[in-house]
């Protein structure tokens, strides 16, 4: 049932879990991204966080360590955000990193320190400009300046055309000077700003043809999904923010469509001092797991502070979860949804022949695996590589209300007894399957009960 993907696409949908990051001049304000747009600063109040803007010398490196020990296949760094500012050397404008106390072309140490680690390189670029004269600010929703007089003037002044050739050169710039990219996340599309009112069209031909197996996400204006009729410049993937689809996504023909969720590590997409509400490394890697699940990915965001520093306590959490993931990676590296309905003690992803199992809910008795009976060779535990056991109903007399092609297991004897789950995070049990004794139309008839099962059920 996994989604038939593009060969551009293998190393995105097999690497199932990247890291990102914001980071620029807000960071040293300490209270989000948007802190220049919720304040309505002024260019000159918000120049203070260019004339103090000196991250610490080995900030990409560390933060590429602890993407890798995270278990990340991927990292996306920030280049440019709704501020303007530039993380890179670009020859268009003096708003970048190369002009602050730091004078280091930021986009360069990530890159290097990225390819260091073995990791993908993704790089993000704001369509929004608040700094450039030519974006406009009067009225906007969002521009700092949306309430200054003296906007609506400088609006009428201002050419639209320069600012789109403006924005088309930084992305050519990021396309030519850094080596391969593999994937390019543009942000974003709202009201009459979307679409060909961005050049899409022409700016996405042009980098395809510098960087031609990079990926790009769904924000130009036209969402993955609608395929009819496709727009040239449609992402390869949709990006959900702090959302995930309640089952495997399809385009609006109905196939199956490449999907990321992008969630935060606290409520905050940048560095924030004062927000301390952490999503737990159970919370991260039983997020991950219901993204495989339904064939997805999850991009989770850190925030470094002001001088490039993850706080230790994100520190701390990611290595958590890599630690689980160099456990129990298999069920998620390469593995996708399985053509099952969601078990009421956890999960499925598959790979092949290969079933997982992902218990998050303590069970009571023995495990149900409803319609796998004479399907199950045997059964593994991932992280300890020991036996899960197969067994029936302990008592057929009694025990009459499961299905007839349901089988069980537990991971004791007596199976019919309750044992703690080995990894109450989240306990994985691979199953290697032999389809090879249901005969075609057996195998036709139970996938086709399942596709109407699904299509009546919510899967949550």
């Amino acid at each position: 049932m996994s989604i038939e993907i593009s060969n551009k696409l293998k190393w995105w949908s097999e690497a199932r879990y990247g890291m990102s990051l914001h980071f620029g001049l807000y960071s040293l304000a300490g209270r989000g991204e948007w802190v220049r747009s919720q304040e309505q600063m002024s260019v000159e109040h918000y120049q203070q966080y260019f004339d103090r803007f000196d991250p610490a010398p080995d900030w990409a490196t560390q933060w590429a360590r602890l993407a890798k020990a995270a278990g990340a296949q991927y990292g996306v760094l920030t280049t440019k955000h709704h501020d303007g500012f530039c993380l890179f050397d670009s020859k268009l404008t003096e708003y970048n990193s190369m002009h602050t106390p730091a004078r280091r072309d930021l986009v360069r140490e990530w890159v290097d320190a990225m390819r260091a680690e073995g990791l993908k390189v993704s790089l993000y670029y704001s369509l929004v400009d608040w700094h450039h004269p030519d974006y406009p600010a009067w009225q906007d929703r969002q521009h700092p300046l949306r309430h200054d007089p003296a906007s609506e003037q400088r609006d009428r002044e201002g050419q639209w055309e320069r600012y789109v050739e403006y924005m088309h050169g930084q992305l050519i710039e990021l396309c030519t000077n850094y080596g391969v990219i593999d994937n390019m996340v543009v942000d974003f599309s709202y009201w009459q700003f979307t679409a060909e009112k961005w050049g899409a069209t022409e700016i996405q031909n042009k980098l395809r043809a510098l960087q031609p197996n990079m990926l790009f996400n769904d924000r130009w204006g036209r969402e993955a999904r609608q395929r009819l009729p496709r727009a040239s410049y449609a992402g390869d993937y949709e990006q959900t923010e702090q959302n995930i689809p309640q089952e495997c996504l399809k385009d609006d023909a109905g196939e199956p469509i490449s999907w990321e969720g992008w969630f935060t590590l606290t409520n905050s997409w940048s560095y924030s001092a004062t927000d301390a509400l952490w999503k737990s490394p159970g919370t991260i890697i039983r997020t991950l797991i219901n993204c495989v699940s339904k064939d997805g990915n999850l991009l989770i965001n850190v925030c470094p502070d002001g001088k490039g520093i993850v706080p230790p306590k994100a520190v701390s959490i990611m290595q958590e979860v890599g630690e689980w993931m160099r456990l129990n990676g298999e069920s998620i590296y390469g593995a996708g949804a399985a053509p099952l309905l969601k078990p009421e003690w956890g999960r499925y992803t598959q790979k092949g022949n290969t079933l997982y199992a992902h218990l998050t809910d303590q069970p009571i008795g023995n495990i149900c695996l409803p319609g796998l009976r004479g399907r199950v060779k045997k059964g593994r535990i991932v992280a300890t590589d020991t036996d899960a056991l197969i067994c029936d109903y302990w008592n057929p007399e009694v025990q009459s209300f499961d299905g007839a092609d349901d089988i069980f297991f537990n991971f004791a004897k007596p199976t019919a007894a309750t044992y703690p789950l080995p990894d109450e995070r989240a306990t994985v049990v691979a199953f290697e399957l032999n389809d090879d004794v249901a005969t075609q139309q057996e195998r036709a008839r139970l996938d086709a009960a399942v596709q109407a099962a699904m299509a009546n059920r919510t899967v949550l």
